[in-house]
């Protein structure tokens, strides 16, 4: 049976999430697009000279999830680190401006994370990155643990947002789940696979399928959860929430029962930021009083309006209502 909430409900927790407050900790990027045309190849090299008509700034990563918490009405804070450089300035700049905080930002001796990709007729042609992705040195992390302790007695729920670019460290993620536990507050990792099971203690822990099954070394077995209990034990978490594609979700909980949310999205444009949709929207549900399972009902409608936008997009609970509308009306007309 497909999981179900009912409008009043989700207008409820959607309401009850406005008043929420997100801390994030992670890896916090800035994404630059430049879009142009191609009707030539250069005389230089066998490669497509692409006449840029347009430049466009986002923000990506932690960033991202901050800024989808923001589109709910939440408040958050964002604890990640930037360069004293161009893009550090145009990072905070952008958050400020969306309404968020960037009083939680440290400043390093390291470029800002920036992923700038050149697109033509709507098509990839290539992406180049400036990072330093190595772990944080100690002086660097004690500070972001500083900026942590500073943050947590305003959080109503904490999210670790992983792209493997140092930030999240085991001293990082131990001591903060630590002061989250303490408060009694949902943690919600989105996980890459350095620190994979250093988040013990995690309320929900949402790789995709093939990030869990590369880090245990082993196919995983929906349809058949009995051996899910070993994995949880490694783990240490409350649920997995595993993102299928185009197939949905998969809710598992430590008991082994497993719950399907098939996807409402109606078309898919780009799944670029979908996944930093999810984490906002499971983090910030859950603050306002969601269990796990409507919590991912609920990122899943999100998850369904952002692949319909191009790039790392916002969703707004006007959005997810209008959604679940829509997937409703669809159910009721394919009702013999």
């Amino acid at each position: 049976m497909t999981p179900f909430i009912t409008r009043a409900r989700l207008e409820a927790l959607l309401a009850a999430g406005s008043r929420q407050h997100v801390v994030i900790i992670g890896d916090a990027m800035l994404d630059v697009y430049l879009r142009g045309d191609v009707d030539r190849i250069s005389p230089e090299a066998p490669v497509p000279v692409v006449r840029v008509r347009d430049r466009k700034l986002a923000l990506g990563g932690a960033a991202n999830v901050a800024q989808n918490v923001a589109a709910l009405g939440a408040g958050c804070d964002l604890v990640a680190v930037v360069g004293d450089d161009v893009a550090g300035t145009t990072l905070r700049h952008h958050l400020d401006g969306g309404g968020m905080e960037s009083r939680s930002l440290v400043t390093v001796a390291r470029p800002t994370t920036t992923k700038t990709r050149v697109m033509a007729r709507s098509q990839q042609l290539v992406r180049f990155d400036e990072e330093d992705d190595a772990d944080l040195d100690a002086r660097d992390l004690q500070r972001v643990l500083e900026a942590i302790a500073a943050a947590m007695p305003h959080a109503t729920a904490l999210v670790f947002e992983d792209y493997n670019k140092g930030v999240l460290v085991p001293a990082v993620i131990e001591g903060a789940i630590r002061l989250a536990r303490e408060r009694g507050l949902p943690i919600v990792v989105d996980p890459k696979f350095r620190n994979f099971f250093a988040y013990r203690g995690a309320t929900v822990f949402k790789p995709n399928r093939r990030e869990l099954e590369s880090a245990l070394g082993a196919a995983v077995d929906l349809e058949h959860p009995a051996a899910l209990p070993d994995t949880f034990g490694r783990l240490g978490v409350e649920h997995l929430l595993l993102t299928l594609g185009e197939r949905g979700m998969a809710l598992v909980s430590s008991d082994g029962v497993v719950h399907r949310v098939p996807t409402t999205a109606r078309e898919v444009y780009d799944v670029v930021g979908a996944g930093d949709t999810v984490t906002a929207y499971l983090a910030t549900m859950l603050a306002a009083g969601a269990t796990a399972l409507e919590a991912a009902i609920v990122a899943n409608y999100a998850a369904g309006v952002e692949v319909g936008k191009l790039g790392a997009a916002t969703v707004s609970t006007a959005e997810v209502l209008d959604a679940f509308d829509a997937h409703h009306a669809g159910l009721h007309d394919a009702t013999p």
